[in-house]
């Protein structure tokens, strides 16, 4: 008996621990990932997710400009973007060399010499990334619904500098507009709003 009830046991922490690794479902992560992007741009994003298989694939086919990524579930929170579908070679490329392995170094090196030598198109208008994150303690798998969330704003322009935007490179005030990587392929505005006390 005491052996039939350990085997139990242990069959139902290893079924509730795989549980935990798998993605929610399809429309949960839908629901999830387009929590990123402005309210009028949700209903036609396309997006991205993770099949039972664990495998990155596309989960929705979108009518608009928006592309979104779901949450990783093998990740420690929540954490999920929309950006403009402009941005799509950038970013496909981006998880191209991770999954090859790369650094983050190594892949900015990559992109960088790709985007100058045109075999890696970056848009030539200003486009934007929308990223929202949350704890595991605020994220409900089953219903999509995160509390407490957090959203963060990025604006790509190729190339731009601090002098040719008037950002400074660090922000002097919460919530300030700056410029990170200026000058390169991945030159971008940051916006992080104060966090809520």
């Amino acid at each position: 008996m005491k052996t039939t009830l350990s085997l139990s046991l242990l069959l139902l922490t290893g079924l509730a621990a795989k549980a935990q690794l798998s993605a929610p479902t399809a429309d949960i992560q839908i629901k999830t990932a387009v929590l990123a992007a402005p309210s009028e741009k949700r209903d036609g994003a396309m997006v991205y997710g993770y099949g039972q298989d664990g495998k990155f694939t596309v989960l929705r086919k979108g009518s608009n400009d928006m592309v979104c990524l779901a949450d990783d579930p093998k990740q420690k929170g929540i954490n999920v973007s929309c950006y403009h579908k402009d941005l799509e070679p950038f970013m496909a490329r981006g998880r191209e060399l991770k999954e090859a392995g790369k650094s983050s170094k190594e892949s900015f090196d990559t992109r960088e010499a790709e985007a100058k030598s045109g075999k890696l198109k970056m848009p030539k208008q200003p486009t934007s990334l929308y990223v929202y994150s949350g704890t595991d303690e605020n994220y409900d798998a089953t219903t999509g619904d995160v509390k407490d969330g957090f959203l963060r704003y990025v604006v790509y322009i190729p190339y731009a500098t601090a002098e040719s935007t008037g950002l400074p490179l660090k922000p002097d005030a919460p919530g300030m507009p700056w410029i990170m990587d200026p000058g390169t392929h991945r030159a971008h505005i940051m916006i992080t709003p104060p966090k809520p006390q």
